[in-house]
């Protein structure tokens, strides 16, 4: 038997449009693969995570007829695909077996994640039962993705009669995610003594990206196939039929060797980009582009997305914005091949602190004035995102979200942020990979020492310790809720840790604020990071 796994690219809540992709790649499974049996990701007609789409009341009419036209619109091979179904005042996080216009089996998700960013519990009913169907003289064991995380669901099933186990996927990416992945099936196929097939799906939704990384596991624990992470495909394996007393057995196909560690994390913004962008209805994207670290790194995603032609970079210097900078992002907008404006925003600055002369009189400069140059950038680029239909996207790091060193309104302002999750460091090392790709980004850029350069001689270090220091501080606090005495026992100075963490805290009402972007962590602000804004803690 030939089993087809459709790692495709989902758009949540467009049922229809799913459903014609399912279609699609069931045809070239059984025309051109010649497959006997296809399978598809998690949620497969709605996307995943839908969210409170699921309880819209037209969702359920529509999830039907769009099941009911897969079901009775394809011959001559199987299909397992995920939906929510809607059963007695109950959701369920379910998955259809068909063939030949019948459902042959349906299976419910047993195990609903509730944790990090998944909140399943909030939509789904669980399932109890096992699913078990038999097909082409073999009895698939129907799984969904956590079903397989813990050895209960798994187990019932082979319990029941299974002899291969098939899971459905929405498996978000973070860091070294294929990895956990692989750990665990591994491990379960061990304790199973049958082979997994594991089907994830790809694409930016939202905050998260899926990355694939499908892959086939044997009785003995071996991976035998893996799909290429980031990649829209359909591929295949071979499946032999129990013979006496041999269970039923796949067979060793081609194994997409998996991604270095900034490269995957390169390829998930790249993907969470393009899809954010185009999944919105945007044509392109606009980025003011400083010459700085964070704003060269964002233009590269942001060209590797979409296409240089769909990229506009706006340079706007101040009377403190230095040569070498103004040549800078004239140099890379060159490599790139990208249109470059350049607004001077000295005059608007002057204006405004003119109108503000009463008010601020005999106070001195502070950050305040820092600030207003920032908001003249904000809203240049609004203004051009308004009037020209494209997407403004905010560089800003991780590092500076969590401690505030962002201005609100100002550098802040925008509809997606590539970079939202990438500690200052993690940026340095994509710096350095994306040129090794190809020269995109000046030397001196990656470098000359990190400044915002709103005022004369500034440097980052003026206002936060040095990034080698700030980002494990925030690593241990963010990811891994240490406490202060905590860090500082790892080799940090109490004091420091102390500042850092007050400054996180501080700053959360500027974090809700923030435009969403691409999940590469184990835990960013957003899904994962539900600080509450006031608090004494």
């Amino acid at each position: 038997m030939r089993i087809g796994l459709a790692q495709i690219n989902l758009h949540v809540g467009a049922i229809e449009a799913n459903a014609e992709k399912v279609l699609d790649m069931a045809r070239q499974a059984r025309d051109e693969l010649h497959c006997d049996l296809v399978v598809f990701p998690e949620l497969t007609l709605s996307g995943y995570p839908p969210e409170d789409l699921l309880l819209h009341r037209g969702m359920q009419s529509r999830v039907r007829t769009v099941l009911d036209r897969v079901r009775d619109s394809i011959n001559g091979i199987a299909l397992y695909l995920g939906y929510p179904e809607y059963d007695d005042g109950h959701i369920y996080n379910g998955g259809a077996f068909i063939s030949n216009g019948e459902v042959l089996a349906r299976h419910r998700k047993m195990i609903l994640p509730n944790y990090s960013v998944f909140d399943e519990k909030r939509y789904f009913k669980p399932g109890f039962e096992p699913t078990v169907v038999e097909y082409g003289d073999i009895r698939f064991g129907l799984t969904i993705c956590e079903d397989a995380w813990l050895p209960e669901p798994c187990s019932a099933a082979v319990d029941a009669g299974a002899e291969i186990i098939l899971i459905l996927n929405g498996s978000p990416f973070h860091r070294q995610k294929q990895g956990v992945r692989e750990e665990i099936l591994l491990k379960r196929a061990k304790e199973l003594q049958r082979p997994l097939l594991y089907i994830n799906m790809v694409g930016g939704q939202d905050e998260l990206v899926f990355d694939g990384g499908s892959m086939a596991i044997n009785e003995y624990g071996t991976v035998v196939f893996r799909a290429a992470a980031f990649t829209e495909g359909l591929y295949y394996i071979e499946a032999e039929p129990r013979n006496g007393p041999e269970q039923a057995k796949i067979l060793a196909a081609d194994i997409t060797p998996e991604l270095s560690h900034v490269e995957s994390v390169y390829e998930a913004l790249v993907m969470g980009t393009r899809d954010y962008v185009k999944k919105n209805g945007f044509e392109g994207v606009i980025l003011g582009l400083s010459g700085g670290i964070d704003s060269a790194l964002t233009l590269c995603v942001a060209v590797d997305a979409l296409g240089a032609d769909s990229v506009h970079a706006v340079m706007m210097p101040s009377e403190h914005t230095s040569q070498m900078s103004r040549e800078d992002a004239k140099t890379q907008a060159n490599y790139l091949s990208v249109q470059i404006d350049t607004l001077p925003i000295s005059h608007i600055f002057d204006s405004i602190v003119d109108a503000l002369d009463d008010v601020f009189d005999g106070l001195g400069i502070d950050a305040t004035e820092e600030n207003i140059q920032a908001r003249c950038r904000g809203i240049l680029l609004m203004a051009m995102s308004n009037k020209l239909g494209k997407m403004l996207l905010t560089t800003g790091n991780k590092s500076e979200m969590a401690v505030g060193y962002a201005t609100l309104y100002g550098d802040m302002a925008g509809g997606f942020a590539p970079l939202k999750d990438c500690s200052k460091t993690l940026v340095y090392e994509l710096a350095c990979y994306r040129n090794k790709v190809s020269k995109a980004i000046p030397d001196r850029v990656i470098t000359r020492e990190p400044t915002a350069e709103l005022r004369p001689n500034q440097k980052d270090t003026d206002s936060l310790p040095p990034y080698e220091i700030l980002d494990p501080i925030l690593e241990a606090f963010i990811e891994r809720d240490l406490s202060v005495d905590q860090i500082a026992e790892l080799g940090f100075d109490r004091e420091t840790v102390y500042q850092i963490l007050d400054m996180v805290k501080r700053n959360e009402y500027k974090r809700r604020q923030a435009p969403p972007g691409v999940r590469v962590s184990h835990r960013a602000f957003g899904k994962d990071w539900r600080y509450p804004i006031t608090s004494g803690y």
